[in-house]
């Protein structure tokens, strides 16, 4: 009996892998070792979790169990990987060898927590998974005054969302704007003006200096208020009840640098997804192609539709097109496409009473992004086709 493919992690782009596998071969073994238990579920809807009022249970599609069974997989739940011998072609558990014909590295990306003084900093969330969200949901169902730690993408959806479901949300980023990698001056400032209409407050240009309880006996910490006594890089002060950190992520590498694999940023592959390795292949959060960790879910389902030709015997590339980001900010909806900052030498804004649309250009005149928003969202498509490919 030949060895199985063998999958490490449990994310959409391990079981996005596995779901378009099994619908051109139902048949050959599978198996996935993860950390956790294996439960299939849509990991962007975390961030509209408090909004909906849901628990880590609701956002469960399938069990790990119940997945295992009807994609015919052998599930390997709560179980660290030690050491991958690509010599050998087999991973190390707890001093147990288990043959691969082919290995896919799918272990994600953490939440990045920035370096903090304090004796609070241990405190600190991430909402990363479903059981990070599963560990801190009592917490924040409880808290009423929340820090976000990061002004990005996610950081953004989780400050909306927490301030729809009518709790204090104070957004600490060292930028200057909101979104301020993706988004152009214009269309930050509209957002920010939305979130701050909505009663979100912004501390932006700072960082975090400390966290402290503050009931602790330090001095000018004491204070009749219990929770996390904030200090800014500014010197302000802010009491809340909890600390999500919400400043990137950085991809799961350790596995494969310990095992002497190709790491950047993410796990080196090429177009057909391979590591430095023979016969391992990375996909995902953890996955550097061309210089770039892509963690949007549409090229993550593109790789994993090549990746599991080439796992099937057809070797295959992945070519990424111009891809849409949806921005699940309901005060604000908005799509983008392309590079709206980087690179950017010009924009062009067409707004109305019903929303924007932008579109950016390079040096040589050639739209390279744009943003609808709103009333304007009608737009993304047509927008989209003027792109060039991502890859």
């Amino acid at each position: 009996m030949s060895a199985p493919i063998i999958i490490i992690g449990s994310g959409f782009a391990a079981y996005q892998l596995i779901k378009t596998i099994r619908r051109t071969d139902q048949a050959i073994a599978i198996s996935v070792f993860t950390l956790d238990a294996g439960d299939d579920y849509n990991k962007p809807d975390l961030s509209h979790v408090f909004t909906n009022e849901q628990s880590s249970a609701d956002l469960i599609r399938l069990s790990g169990e119940a997945f295992a069974t009807e994609f015919n997989i052998k599930l390997h739940a709560f179980t660290e990987v030690d050491q991958i011998n690509y010599e050998h072609q087999e991973i190390l558990v707890a001093g147990e060898a288990y043959p691969y014909s082919k290995l896919v590295l799918a272990t994600g990306a953490r939440a990045f927590i920035p370096t903090m003084l304090g004796d609070a900093t241990d405190k600190v969330i991430t909402l990363n998974s479903l059981r990070e969200f599963e560990s801190a949901q009592q917490q924040l169902q409880q808290a009423q005054r929340v820090l976000v730690i990061g002004a990005g993408l996610i950081g953004t959806e989780i400050a909306m969302d927490l301030s729809s479901s009518g709790k204090k949300v104070l957004v600490v980023d060292p930028s200057k704007g909101v979104m301020a990698n993706m988004l152009p001056d214009l269309v930050a400032n509209q957002l920010r003006n939305k979130m701050a209409e909505a009663g979100v407050v912004f501390e932006l240009g700072k960082t975090i200096h400390s966290l402290n309880h503050c009931l602790s006996d330090k001095g000018a910490l004491n204070t009749s208020e219990t929770g996390i006594c904030v200090t800014l890089s500014s010197g302000e002060t802010q009491i809340v009840d909890c600390v999500i950190s919400a400043a990137g992520l950085k991809a799961n590498t350790g596995l494969a640098r310990k095992s002497g694999i190709n790491v950047n940023n993410g796990l080196v592959v090429n177009l057909q997804l391979q590591t430095s390795a023979n016969n391992i292949y990375a996909l995902g959060d953890c996955a550097e192609i061309n210089g770039k960790v892509m963690s949007y879910l549409q090229p993550i389902m593109l790789s994993a539709n090549a990746l599991a030709k080439t796992l099937l015997g057809q070797a295959t590339e992945v070519t990424l097109p111009a891809m849409l980001v949806k921005v699940k900010t309901p005060k604000m909806p908005m799509q983008l496409g392309g590079n709206m900052v980087n690179g950017v030498t010009s924009w062009q804004a067409d707004i109305d009473t019903e929303g924007c649309s932008v579109k950016a250009y390079n040096e040589d005149k050639k739209m390279v992004g744009f943003i609808v928003t709103e009333g304007h969202m009608k737009k993304a498509f047509p927008l989209l086709r003027e792109l060039p490919a991502a890859l």
